[in-house]
């Protein structure tokens, strides 16, 4: 008797992945006062002028099947198939985008979300996430600000294995020599960023100190020990000698 296995991307010819059976439906309001820059245009974070201007979408995907399996790596960096996938399941989410150029030396723009969402590997945990992120330029001051609620790690591994944090904060101040842009594109600037996040069981680096039943050694505590957490503060000088 032989075995089935799930098709993945290394050992056949067809896979079924994005092309994975879907019925879906989209809605999406906008508001833009200044039609001549499309607020969907791919540059529209540089070239959008209103004052104000906003979008409001909301997907919803239905999911019959599952997929084939997904392709991960070990800390040696060799690859694997997963031996699943993850299951059939509805899928959804709010979206919004918002963009105000006050004036050419102050604007800020903000991306917020809300919804479910499947790990790409074998874990059939069906997380509820939420976040944003905004930017803000003023003269040659730039903040970029993150926040993540039960979402996963900034990498893609993260969710590849379906590991998520309970929350996740970034905080960024930086300044440069020639006015900043909305894009990341080389420039000489210098600034400082932290970073927080908090720990639970589905993260990476978890590790708590579990109590033991009839434990001897006073280091071990009856109760257990919190979640824990972990942050970093790193400064930061990009140079660009190009044009």
């Amino acid at each position: 008797m032989r075995l089935s296995r799930l098709r993945n991307i290394q050992s056949d010819p067809f896979i079924v992945r994005a092309n994975r059976e879907t019925t879906a439906g989209e809605i999406l309001f906008s508001y833009d006062p200044t039609p001549g820059t499309w607020m969907y245009e791919w540059d529209n974070d540089r070239a959008e002028d209103a004052k104000f201007a906003m979008s409001l979408g909301f997907v919803y995907r239905h999911l019959p099947t599952t997929q084939d399996a997904w392709i991960g790596f070990f800390a040696d960096r060799t690859s694997f198939a997963f031996p699943t996938s993850a299951p059939a399941e509805d899928l959804w989410e709010v979206n919004s985008r918002i963009v105000s150029k006050m004036s050419p030396e102050f604007g800020f723009i903000a991306n917020l979300y809300y919804g479910n969402g499947q790990a790409n590997g074998s874990d059939d945990r069906l997380i509820k996430r939420a976040g944003g992120d905004i930017r803000m330029i003023y003269n040659k001051l730039k903040v970029t600000a993150t926040a993540k609620f039960n979402d996963w790690g900034p990498f893609d591994y993260h969710r590849d294995f379906n590991l998520t944090y309970p929350t996740q904060l970034m905080l960024d101040f930086s300044t440069t020599l020639g006015k900043p842009g909305w894009f990341i594109l080389p420039n000489t600037k210098m600034g400082i960023r932290g970073t927080w996040r908090s720990l639970n069981e589905f993260s990476p680096r978890y590790t708590p100190n579990i109590a033991l039943p009839f434990a001897s050694a006073p280091i071990i505590s009856p109760v257990g020990f919190p979640n824990g957490s972990e942050w970093e503060v790193r400064t930061y000088i990009h140079i660009n000698i190009g044009k």
